[in-house]
């Protein structure tokens, strides 16, 4: 028997070779694996001996030969393959160990060139795997180190495990397409082409169920290292997370991204129902909690700061689905504890990256860059259309606002005092209709006074400046971009409000 082996990452290599030497292989391999293998005092033949043939240029072709191939991808149920090979003096090849040159991790080097790029995209590595894997009737193709301890067990096993072959093909096939897909997508974006475009997910869990109990739904994660990322949070306690429950802390992710200084806040059907920055993480969350102290109710709530044992007392007796932050205390993780379901979840906050965002559509995908923290505007006073002049502590609440209601469905309106927000209108079929929401939501909790107002688009009319005026609403904040922006500033105006024009929308549908 003989196994081929080529490895660009040669964690636990040296073992499984060893391993596949007691059970009676023979170790073919390629340069930087040969010497590996030798210096721990394992015998190699080297794939020359086997090819009769140097590599050749700069080591691209090496294992790209009929004496490789062939001994891959003869059937051994053929006599007439089996004859070929023997009038070649090819010996069959029953294991391949292979993985691939580190392209995802060149083209995320900084200042990677795109030399560089093209080195690493490996040829030998996938012809050979997926060779073994379209003949897994009679050979194992090995990809990932994680698989080594199971098929030394079943090689052990001495059964003749299609099952298990098919198994590894099929991770083989996957990792190939995955493999490719990065190289597409890298030289579609360098090219300029995007006429074609490529997602692999890797799954993380079967969900309970999707949005409804008679949906099913899977979770899966696109990226090993994001943070900000619920696919790579860590669940430290409670059942687990539903479909939902992974809509809702996204959105509220999305949202504590906006802010470095310490800020909470609760998310209910993926809209913020309260939010809040504090002197400290204890004092956000009470903001945030009287904010809207109703809706908070089964929500989820996120924090950019740990949450420590005089927080979590505060968290301890709301109904919560998920709590989300940097890191947990002992104490206040102890305390949370004590509440079976609660999930209790850490997540990185330290780097927000510019990342797109994909939505499905009945046969179709669309694509965008993600309306993250990276795009929104800080707000100045150079923004302001009006007569009327706008102080620093307005134009902080404005800047607060803004940066809410861009993660509020649209059409949306956020009213803010005090880096906490008092009113959220979402989804409304008209913005007037927003605004009567989010007026009425703040009235009933009674954050009536010295409110400011952050719209995510134009006002199309000037009702809602009128409404302002009427309801003593101090300053506002929108886009802008109106075919009537004029009667918005007149009423303005005449009302010595100050009204900030951002100059971009942050639609959310």
């Amino acid at each position: 028997m003989r196994a081929l082996i080529s490895v660009s990452d040669k964690t636990k290599v040296v073992w499984f070779a060893s391993q596949l030497v007691k059970l009676g292989f023979e170790i073919i391999a390629t340069g930087g694996t040969k010497k590996v293998l030798e210096e721990a005092g394992i015998k190699v033949i080297y794939v020359e001996d086997v090819t009769h043939s140097k590599e050749i240029l700069d080591g691209r072709v090496k294992t790209l030969h009929p004496a490789i191939h062939g001994a891959l991808l003869a059937r051994r149920d053929l006599e007439s393959h089996m004859v070929t090979l023997k009038e070649n003096n090819i010996t069959p090849i029953d294991l391949v160990c292979v993985n691939l040159y580190p392209f995802k991790k060149t083209i995320e080097k900084e200042n990677v060139t795109l030399e560089e790029a093209i080195e690493n995209i490996d040829i030998g590595g996938p012809s050979m795997l997926r060779s073994a894997a379209k003949n897994n009737k009679s050979v194992y193709a090995v990809c990932d180190p994680n698989d080594y301890e199971d098929v030394i067990n079943h090689l052990k096993a001495k059964e003749d495990d299609e099952t298990y072959r098919l198994y590894l093909a099929s991770k083989v096939f996957s990792h190939t397409a995955s493999y490719d897909m990065m190289i597409a997508n890298y030289l579609e974006k360098i090219s300029g082409n995007n006429n074609d475009y490529f997602i692999h997910a890797t799954k993380v869990e079967d969900l309970r169920y999707g949005e409804n109990p008679h949906q099913k739904a899977t979770f899966y994660k696109l990226k090993d290292n994001l943070s900000y990322s619920l696919a790579n949070a860590k669940q430290l306690h409670g059942k687990a997370l539903s479909y939902n429950n992974i809509q809702d802390a996204n959105a509220a992710l999305m949202i504590t991204s906006e802010f470095k200084e310490p800020f909470a806040v609760a998310v209910k059907h993926m809209n913020p129902c309260g939010a809040s920055l504090g002197s400290d993480i204890v004092e956000a969350f009470k903001k945030a909690y009287e904010a809207d102290p109703v809706s908070i109710f089964g929500g989820i709530v996120a924090l950019n700061r740990e949450v420590n044992l005089e927080l979590a007392n505060l968290l301890k007796p709301i109904f919560l689905e998920v709590i989300i932050a940097p890191a947990f205390s002992e104490e206040a993780l102890a305390l949370l504890s004590k509440k079976k379901n609660i999930r209790l979840m850490t997540c990185k906050m330290d780097n927000v990256t510019k990342e797109e965002q994909f939505t499905f559509v009945n046969g179709g995908l669309l694509v965008q860059d993600l309306d993250n923290s990276l795009n929104t505007l800080s707000l100045t006073k150079e923004m302001n259309v009006t007569n009327t002049s706008v102080d620093e502590k307005t134009l902080k609440d404005l800047d607060f606002a803004f940066k809410i209601v861009k993660h509020v469905k649209s059409n949306a309106i956020v009213l803010a005092k005090d880096g906490t927000t008092c009113g959220v209108g979402a989804g409304q079929m008209n913005r007037i209709g927003s605004l009567e929401i989010a007026y009425n939501e703040a009235l009933s909790f009674k954050h009536n006074e010295d409110l400011v107002l952050a719209s995510d688009g134009f006002f199309p009319f000037d009702d809602c400046a009128k409404f302002a005026v009427e309801h003593g609403i101090k300053a506002i904040v929108q886009p802008g971009g109106s075919v009537r922006d004029q009667d918005s500033i007149v009423v303005c105006n005449e009302a010595n409000i100050p009204m900030l024009f951002t100059g971009r929308r942050h639609f959310k549908h």
